[in-house]
């Protein structure tokens, strides 16, 4: 038969389940509008029945108190997370494509439009009076306006590229405190843990991090129990955490983690013609990696990953976004000079646009990846027709040469329409512009019946002052064509903005000085010939602002999209872990009854004890 303090110890242990109860609902309740608080609950278990031997055989021992657990559900957490990586990737590009869009817009004053028309109203008025001065220095001057423009703009959005990369090294850093964060977390839990108890709240401060991660890159979360390794079956109570970036990428491991090193690309390492000198490529270090360490054996982090996610892929879509359009072909032949060390490489291409100068990418220094492998070239040459010559240097081929027949690139591609493809658009529109202006210039002839010269051009990088000559930009240019004018420094040049009687307006060198045939034939070109994406030189801003204009409004509508989300499956999650002030006020009122009941069947039990102790002598 049961003790005879038997159903004091039932009691006794539904008054410690019932104080449980009633502590837990307090701690719920002081942390009602605690952000990311888990609400949490006491696990009971019916106590092991107690054999008695009797006919009825085993009798109830009360209740047993496991422990105290958080209400939560893993599947929200991964559906919240997940959609937040899709949120942080469509913020960042709403944000920048809203900039951009700004940059483009014509205010009516200094847009490209409205500095279009006012050239054209400027050659009109040419024409009216080809034989005076005024007319063509106002048209010279409307001219520079233009270039003014291209100029402002390559500055603008080069800035903007800038800041861009800025954002990344800021996430790459964000990315490296998270993870130390959820390191030392992982080993503070399994401390607790381990001594049976639950560490709750630093789980919960874990699960902060890992959200906030997940708005930063993509994530995946695997926690799995530790069990004794000399008895399998035996749990020690700790736990192993996993969490993967970017497509199963391990950032870290229970206690360790790995750094994502931000390194800044040298003068002659870019991968676009008109990227500033600084982007930063990715790549994985060791803990103990510092500043200054040896970078050359580091994996690399691949910024063409397109499962990369969240805020970083954002990022990068911007800054290094060429839809889709970079150098790749095949190396047809590979010849090493044994003197110089120098390695010249034949590389044949396919794709149309990589045999159009005027669309060209390519820095004249860089890096060129072939069979998985990255060498250095220090210029390259282009024949015209479908094939490429670069010349590698002789350190980056000191161990093996390119192999034939093998697909070499330079940059990688990168769907979206970031600062790249901008870039691209407006020196692929200057170049057009430029050599079919350049070229009815120089055909015809001065007011004074001189022979008529070039007036577009750019400024070497080396000094502003030098421009390249007609010449270089033509039969000198060995197939390069104006590939050397960019936005950057796309100018008038030098001569006619001195003199503008420079400008060619004669057709007929024997006519008088108010003939004006050859303007007629520039205003026809303005007006009618297309040169840009099926559109005359005056549509050009209709074509790159209506680009960066659904770019804007698709990102805009995604991010709204992601926004309502982020709300719905967040109050799903908090119909889960949240704590309801309603249902806790409940509940408080129910284990405050079962506090109740069980200090009173202890009371009765002590009256019961003590009639059978001190009044029948037992």
């Amino acid at each position: 038969m049961p003790s005879t303090f038997f159903g004091l110890n039932i009691a006794a242990s539904g008054l410690r389940a019932a104080n449980a109860a009633l502590n837990t609902t307090a701690n719920n309740i002081a942390n009602a509008n605690t952000d990311e608080y888990s609400r949490q609950k006491v696990d009971q278990r019916a106590s092991d029945a107690l054999r008695v031997f009797t006919t009825y055989g085993c009798a109830g021992a009360g209740v047993d108190t496991i422990a105290i657990e958080r209400v939560r559900d893993e599947f929200y957490d991964v559906k919240y997370r997940t959609n937040e990586s899709l949120l942080g990737r469509v913020s960042q590009r709403n944000y920048f494509n809203e900039l951009a869009e700004e940059y483009f817009k014509d205010d009516g004053t200094t847009g490209f439009s409205s500095l279009f028309s006012k050239m054209q109203s400027a050659l009109q008025d040419v024409m009216k009076a080809s034989g005076t001065t005024e007319s063509k220095a106002t048209f010279v001057s409307s001219l520079s306006q233009i270039t003014d423009y291209f100029n402002h703009m390559s500055e603008s959005l080069k800035q903007l590229q800038n800041d861009i990369n800025q954002e990344i090294k800021m996430d790459c850093d964000t990315i490296n405190s998270y993870a130390e964060q959820i390191c030392s977390l992982n080993k503070q839990i399994n401390i607790i843990e381990m001594q049976g108890s639950r560490a709750n709240e630093l789980r919960d401060q874990r699960d902060e991090l890992l959200d906030k991660l997940s708005k930063i890159v993509n994530i995946e979360v695997k926690e799995t129990k530790v069990v004794d390794a000399s008895n399998p079956e035996r749990e020690t109570g700790a736990t192993r955490l996993i969490v993967n970036i970017a497509g199963k990428q391990q950032l870290l491991d229970s206690y360790s983690y790995r750094k994502l090193v931000c390194i800044a690309r040298e003068a002659n390492e870019n991968v676009n013609q008109s990227d500033i000198v600084g982007l930063y490529d990715i790549k994985w270090a060791p803990t103990s990696f510092k500043d200054g360490d040896d970078t050359s054996k580091l994996d690399v982090f691949d910024l063409d990953n397109k499962l990369i996610g969240g805020e970083l892929q954002g990022l990068i879509d911007m800054r290094d976004g060429n839809n889709s359009f970079f150098f790749n072909g095949e190396v047809q032949n590979s010849v090493k000079d044994q003197k110089t060390g120098l390695t010249t490489v034949t590389i044949k291409v396919s794709d149309p646009d990589l045999m159009d100068m005027t669309k060209c990418t390519l820095p004249t220094a860089g890096k060129i990846e072939v069979a998985s492998k990255i060498y250095s070239y220090e210029d390259w040459q282009y024949d015209g027709g479908d094939t490429y010559t670069f010349i590698l240097t002789a350190e980056s081929t000191r161990s093996t040469t390119p192999p034939k027949y093998r697909t070499a690139t330079v940059g990688a591609d990168f769907s979206y329409q970031g600062i790249p493809y901008y870039m691209q658009q407006m020196n692929e529109w200057i170049r057009r512009f430029s050599d079919r202006v350049n070229d009815i210039m120089s055909k015809g002839y001065t007011a004074d019946s001189l022979e008529g010269r070039y007036i577009l051009t750019g400024t070497s990088d080396m000094d502003s002052n030098a421009q390249f000559s007609y010449p270089q930009l033509t039969s000198l240019s060995n197939n390069k064509g104006y590939y050397e004018v960019t936005a950057g420094n796309f100018t008038v040049t030098r001569e006619l903005r001195s003199n503008s009687d420079l400008l060619a307006t004669k057709q007929d060198v024997t006519e008088g000085e108010s003939e004006y045939r050859n303007i007629e034939t520039l205003n026809e070109f303005f007006n009618k010939e297309d040169i840009f994406r099926g559109a005359t030189s005056g549509e050009f801003l209709d074509k790159v602002l209506g680009d960066v204009a659904l770019n804007t409004s698709n990102s805009g509508t995604l991010e709204e999209t992601y926004t309502a989300l982020e709300k719905t499956i967040g109050n799903q999650r908090l119909s889960v872990m949240g704590v309801d002030e309603d249902e806790e006020a409940s509940a408080l009122v129910q284990y405050e009854h079962s506090y109740t009941l069980n200090s009173k069947m202890i009371n009765t039990l002590t009256e019961v004890y003590d009639r059978l102790i001190t009044q029948t002598g037992v």
